[in-house]
């Protein structure tokens, strides 16, 4: 929901409640697109046209001229037009115009619901800006990859790409970056059902968002926020935040997400068994959505609709809208979508007596489950996030030794100034000498915990010839014993214990292997 600029529907998988969640926003960091919504777009075409502005200012009036005029109301447009972008690039040697370029291609194709086309154009921008050292660029690219893996379901490699992107930011401190990085990895987190997890990342992107007065980022916050209140059964709140969330959707002319914000309040009418109020919002939110062309949000609605119709025993509407739904999913490739239909399906032809259809469909939802919420997948996401706490505290305790070792080299020049300056000052001498020894043995203290902290992870032998040589030779072993273990009821204490206490508990069993 969240985050620089622009975002797409999602429902998710809420374990045994299918139906729980109907939208949340992915946040698409796509461009540094102003908020120039408000901006004249003949003013932005006057820059793009006159010859005698710099390239950056050309390049970006043309950008963000697309996103405001035809990016979200005519994708297909936008597809075409940014090519202008390329033939600029060629003809005047400035490669930075073919980045944004692709990044817009990309965005456009995502909406247009095909993410192969919208994943071949971000890797041409992330390789772009790789190669010119644009690391907000190559940020925000990062993240597009992300939300195009989360919509096919893949949540370890989107959630792989987000942090990368969150790692970019925070070294930038680019604070409109950080809060969409960190919104979409919240929603990584409420698609496999740890809410906490999830509230605990996009409470953080708020902040930020209301640090910066930045609010399309405070609607996409409110949001996904109030999603995590329906997961909790408080239908006041999540409705007080959605409520919010529209009035600022409203008041930014933000139409895609105003969708969702009417999509969620449809669900939680649904929720509180109110059918015709869900059904009146859900198709205030296709309405949109077929006016934006917006395949994701409309694939969404239709299963929805469905689900409502056969709630209300209209198993033929029930029948139309799940299967249009599934159609449309299974086009665009959102594995999550396909299994939300899956459900629908299985459930009128239940509700029907027609047990062959209901267990075809039923096999067809265990199967998109699978594919996404296997034990494997959930590993890889454990593993992922343990990594980037560990890469991110042992970069700050580098970056604190860092600052350290400076001070301690500073002080030792300084002393050798005072050490010239007064040579015949015996006392002095004495000064010098006592504060560089005990900095030497400050620094000698460091240099040995640095070596016991090697010694831990290596073999000594190998951590010799590490510090000997910078790299250590493949060496041969005739004789190794391999453990492989696992633990009991790990994928369910990992839901209810924090990430610090998770990574306690491991290394409180991992000393005990190393003992014995």
């Amino acid at each position: 929901m969240k985050a620089t600029i622009s975002t797409i529907a999602r429902i998710f998988n809420l374990s045994n409640s299918l139906f729980l969640t109907f939208y949340s926003s992915l946040i698409l960091l796509f461009s540094f697109q102003s908020v120039s919504a408000q901006t004249n777009l003949d003013s932005l075409l006057r820059v793009w046209n006159n010859k005698s502005q710099p390239d950056s200012n050309r390049v970006q009036a043309y950008n963000d001229y697309l996103w405001d005029r035809y990016l979200f109301s005519r994708p297909d447009t936008a597809v075409i037009l940014a090519k202008a972008l390329h033939a600029y690039a060629k003809k005047h040697s400035y490669p930075n115009a073919s980045a944004q370029g692709y990044n817009l291609e990309g965005i456009a194709n995502s909406l247009l619901g095909d993410y192969a086309r919208a994943l071949e154009f971000y890797e041409k921008a992330r390789v772009l800006n790789e190669e010119l050292g644009n690391k907000r660029w190559l940020a925000m690219n990062l993240n597009n990859i992300g939300v195009i893996y989360q919509n096919q379901g893949n949540y370890p490699l989107a959630l792989e790409y987000f942090e990368k992107s969150l790692v970019i930011d925070e070294e930038l401190g680019d604070k409109s970056g950080l809060s969409g990085s960190m919104m979409n990895i919240g929603l990584i987190y409420q698609n496999i059902g740890n809410y906490p997890r999830a509230l605990e990342y996009f409470e953080k992107g708020l902040a930020i968002d209301e640090e910066i007065g930045y609010k399309k980022g405070i609607a996409g916050s409110l949001n996904n926020i109030g999603m995590i209140y329906i997961e909790q059964a408080d239908y006041p709140r999540a409705l007080e935040n959605f409520e919010k969330a529209r009035v600022l959707n409203e008041e930014l002319d933000n139409k895609q997400w105003l969708s969702y914000n009417l999509g969620n309040i449809g669900l939680i009418y649904q929720s509180l068994g109110d059918y015709p109020r869900a059904l009146e919002f859900y198709e205030k939110s296709l309405a949109i959505q077929e006016e934006l062309g917006d395949k994701n949000g409309i694939a969404n609605s239709l299963s929805f609709l469905g689900l409502i119709y056969q709630k209300q025993a209209k198993n033929t509407f029930a029948l139309s809208y799940c299967q249009k739904g599934l159609a449309l999913a299974k086009e665009i490739g959102a594995l999550e979508i396909q299994k939300k239909a899956c459900q629908c399906l299985y459930d009128t032809y239940k509700a029907m007596g027609n047990s062959s259809k209901a267990l075809k469909y039923y096999e067809q939802m265990i199967v998109f489950s699978d594919s996404i919420y296997n034990e494997e997948n959930t590993k890889k996401l454990v593993q992922i996030d343990m990594q980037y706490e560990f890469n991110r505290k042992e970069a700050a305790a580098k970056a604190e030794q860092e600052k350290k070792d400076a001070i301690a080299l500073q002080e030792v020049k300084r002393q050798k100034l005072v050490r010239n300056g007064f040579v015949g000052g015996f006392a002095v001498v004495l000064l010098f000498a006592g504060v560089f020894f005990k900095q030497r043995n400050k620094i000698g203290k460091e240099k040995k915990r640095s070596e016991e902290l090697l010694l831990n992870i290596l073999p000594a032998e190998v951590a010799e010839e590490l510090k000997a040589k910078g790299a250590a030779e493949a060496q041969l072993i005739d004789d190794a014993t391999v453990l492989f273990t696992d633990f009991k009821g790990f994928t369910g204490m990992s839901e209810i214990l924090t990430a610090k206490e998770l990574v306690s508990d491991l290394n409180h069993c991992f000393t005990a292997f190393d003992e014995i």
